[in-house]
């Protein structure tokens, strides 16, 4: 399979349901499960500070440093195992990337809340590949002001890669809501291009 294009206004998407077998993506969620740094960092809301609902580890050059909801990145060094995906998905997407967000969602009630990746490192039209392993989930997007479109639900199986580029962080935000279905752990890795000290695309 290759990535085909997803028809949206105002976004470039594309997907590919089968960029890594099943069994390849379950031995790979397995090992970096048990190899990742995982950390459960805290974010402030109205004055108070909630953990975030998910296990969360940011890897990449050295100048690939990051901030977004008031977090601040500093890289850990690339590991073969993430080393070798980069490559992989790099040749897949026709991009670069310096760094990976790796999200893990222990189970349904894990999630990640309304956003966009629109922060000042990523420049106007990022690039971001993001690989899915583990449990199905149901990734959702909708329209930012300006934008008249109904919101769009897109379910994402393990091994399964989805590309946002060009204009999508502009015109659309995304989330990955919590369920109440029974589910084992999904890990997503989110690879991108921080333009940082040193660092050039």
């Amino acid at each position: 399979m290759s990535l085909l294009p997803i028809p949206l206004p105002g976004a470039e998407l594309l997907f590919d349901a089968d960029f890594l077998p099943e069994a390849a993506a379950a031995a790979l969620l397995a090992s970096l499960n048990a190899e990742t740094a995982w950390e459960q960092r805290s974010i402030r809301l109205f004055g108070q500070e909630f953990p975030q609902p998910r296990l969360t580890a940011w890897y990449g050059d050295a100048e690939a440093r990051y901030t977004y909801s008031n977090l601040a990145w500093e890289p850990r060094p690339w590991t073969p195992a993430l080393q070798a995906l980069r490559q992989r998905v790099e040749a897949a997407t026709n991009a670069r990337f310096n760094s990976v967000l790796l999200n893990l969602y222990r189970d349904g009630r894990d999630s990640m809340g309304w956003h966009a990746d629109d922060e000042p490192e990523l420049g106007p039209t990022p690039v971001i590949a993001s690989l899915s392993l583990g449990a199905l989930r149901r990734f959702r997007l909708r329209p930012r002001a300006g934008l008249v479109h109904p919101p769009v639900s897109l379910d994402l199986p393990t091994g399964s890669l989805l590309l946002m580029r060009g204009p999508t962080q502009q015109h659309w935000q995304h989330a990955l809501p919590k369920t109440t279905r029974p589910l084992g752990p999904r890990l997503n890795l989110t690879f991108r291009w921080v333009a940082g000290s040193g660092a050039g695309k």
